[in-house]
């Protein structure tokens, strides 16, 4: 290890990432959480995340903590916001760096400090602990204007789809009504599929 040149001699705070993890169940849109095994908020849901290691970026800690606690691997998160506020963790002074994904609902498995994991949607939500209430419409406002922006709906097709079932679950994502003609028309100016039929696509 190099030796360190600099020694700061005020107190500063510890760094944790969250992660705001989406998927989609053919119907609505669901946010994967714990269930917190530990104090504080013990029994509590909560967005996965957990304390950053000196050795490790933001992104690194996030898809770190994810895997430790639901087993979800192999996920690439986006930054979106920093939670600083005074008082929001009762242990110590705590800023957290905010990611989320969209991926594939797939079964989650409660590890490390979790007791359990579940998929909710926006409209069943639990009580979250510390201000993960806070975090959450944030990273669902990101979520929606970078699907709206981008191919990101795509990640949730199988490799052979259709234009109804992707405009259902651009439905979802985006809260609002998406016309067929306009997917389609997307899908037809997209580099990540080639047409199957009228209605049919494939990826790339």
């Amino acid at each position: 290890m190099t030796e360190k040149k600099y020694c700061y001699q005020y107190p500063h705070p510890a760094v944790t990432a969250d992660c705001v993890i989406f998927g989609y169940d053919g119907v609505q849109l669901r946010v994967l959480l714990i269930e917190r095994g530990a104090e504080p908020y013990k029994g509590c849901w909560a967005l996965p995340g957990g304390f950053m290691n000196i050795d490790e970026s933001a992104e690194q800690c996030a898809r770190r903590e994810l895997e430790e606690e639901t087993g979800l691997t192999d996920i690439e998160v986006v930054q979106f916001y920093t939670a600083s506020a005074v008082e929001r963790d009762p242990r110590e002074r705590v800023i957290t760096v905010a990611h989320y994904a969209l991926v594939p609902m797939s079964e989650a498995v409660a590890g490390d400090d979790a007791r359990n994991v579940g998929w909710f949607g926006l409209d069943e939500m639990p009580t979250l602990a510390f201000d993960h209430a806070e975090i959450l419409p944030l990273a669902i406002e990101h979520l929606r204007h970078r699907a709206s922006t981008t191919p990101l709906l795509l990640s949730l097709m199988p490799e052979e789809f259709t234009v109804a079932q992707l405009a259902k679950a651009a439905e979802a994502v985006l809260g609002t009504k998406v016309g067929r003609p306009t997917v389609r028309r997307k899908l037809l100016s997209s580099n990540q599929v080639r047409p199957e039929g009228r209605t049919h696509f494939r990826k790339l």
